[in-house]
């Protein structure tokens, strides 16, 4: 899994597979139609999001990262999440509570496919 365009593929496959988590946790707080073209849609542009536009947002609020000992991650991931559902309209959240909690969802089905993956 080296290879830049393989990795690019588990991260979109990751983060459709946790967008269609959270949708099904979260109930109506965060929907998409049920439609698969959407989840797929959806988590290509959070892959891609989280490729070019994470970084940068990181690298800028990393004095509150540090200061909060991590934790303000979970409010770049929801501003991730929203700027998603904005930037793609099939893809609804209602409010920024519910994108932080989508994030964490994301980020914990992410953290547990690596490390299924990782042990191979």
């Amino acid at each position: 899994m080296k290879r830049p365009f393989n990795r690019f593929l588990v991260r979109w496959f990751v983060c459709g597979l946790g967008l269609w988590v959270a949708a099904s946790l979260l109930g109506d707080r965060v929907s998409y139609n049920s439609r698969v073209g959407v989840i797929v849609t959806a988590g290509l542009i959070l892959a891609i999001i989280n490729i070019i536009i994470k970084p940068v947002v990181v690298i800028l609020s990393l004095p509150a990262i540090l200061f909060s000992l991590g934790l303000f991650m979970i409010v770049i991931n929801g501003l991730m999440v929203i700027l998603v559902s904005r930037l793609y309209e099939p893809l609804h959240v209602t409010n920024f509570g519910a994108a932080m909690l989508a994030g964490m969802v994301i980020g914990l089905v992410n953290y547990l496919v690596t490390t299924i993956l990782e042990e191979k």
